[in-house]
């Protein structure tokens, strides 16, 4: 007969340590996190959102919006280097065909 211990190392994600905070949900944080190919900031903020009420209250709203405003800059990174890329491309395609495409 299997035992506790052989599920749960069959299993990992099915025990939490460090409390019971995820244990009511449906669909653990990290299943949903990880099913949906979330970034690290996104995973923090659905991780923060789900414990709020029962762990760590006001701080974690906190972290709630420290994340999201992670996203917001890493996300401004990514559309600055577009954006100069599609520069790049476009003062190039100038100087190849010596007009604007637009």
């Amino acid at each position: 007969m299997s035992s506790k211990k052989d599920f749960e190392n069959t299993f990992p994600s099915s025990k939490q340590i460090g409390g019971s905070h995820y244990k009511n949900f449906s669909i653990q944080p990290y299943t949903f996190i990880t099913s949906n190919d979330l970034s690290f900031f996104q995973g923090n903020v659905i991780k923060y959102v789900c414990r709020y009420k029962n762990k760590n209250g006001i701080e974690d709203l906190k972290k709630i919006i420290h994340y999201c405003e992670l996203e917001i800059q890493e996300l401004s990174k990514i559309k600055e280097r577009i954006e100069n890329v599609t520069n790049k491309i476009k003062a190039y395609e100038q100087k190849v065909w010596g007009e604007d495409k637009d």
